[in-house]
């Protein structure tokens, strides 16, 4: 939990990233071609994901054909490691396009991907100002690149 108290990146945080490579202190979980999946630093619950161009578009038109088919082959990728991971009994999956829209990161447009399960609180809670996460951001880190390297090795 270092993080909290360092110094905020200047710049576009998810451009700086691809420039790593995957590991459990960026959360950078895989590297595609036009996209890479990275954990949400800030999750909603355990497993929630981010999918996110390596270019910088600030608008959803801004993406393109290719980026569009990594994004949508990543999302397929990423769900399969959630199920094999963590069993949820569902998914929500979209984009916050825009701060009013609850985007954190509203520069670059990314896709999340956040497992669900019945009689989940529907997000974590929020406790004296501090979101209430069960597992640690480098365990679930672990459990992500095992689950996309056994599929990747079984679709490959």
């Amino acid at each position: 939990m270092d993080y909290i108290g360092k110094e905020k990146p200047k710049g576009c945080v998810f451009c700086q990233l691809p420039k790593f490579d995957c590991c459990a202190e960026t959360l950078v979980v895989y590297k595609g071609t036009y996209a890479f999946i990275i954990l949400n630093r800030y999750p909603y619950v355990s497993g929630h994901v981010m999918i996110v161009p390596y270019r910088h578009p600030a608008d959803i038109s801004e993406i393109t054909a290719p980026e569009w088919a990594e994004i949508n082959q990543l999302m397929v990728l990423t769900v399969k490691a959630l199920e094999q991971e963590y069993k949820p009994h569902g998914f929500n999956i979209g984009m916050n396009i825009g701060q009013a829209a609850g985007a954190g990161i509203a520069d670059h447009v990314h896709l999340h991907v956040i497992p669900r399960w019945s009689g989940d609180a529907n997000f974590m809670t929020v406790a004296c100002g501090t979101r209430v996460i069960p597992e640690d951001l480098v365990v679930t880190y672990d459990r992500m690149v095992k689950a996309i390297g056994s599929l990747q090795i079984q679709e490959g």
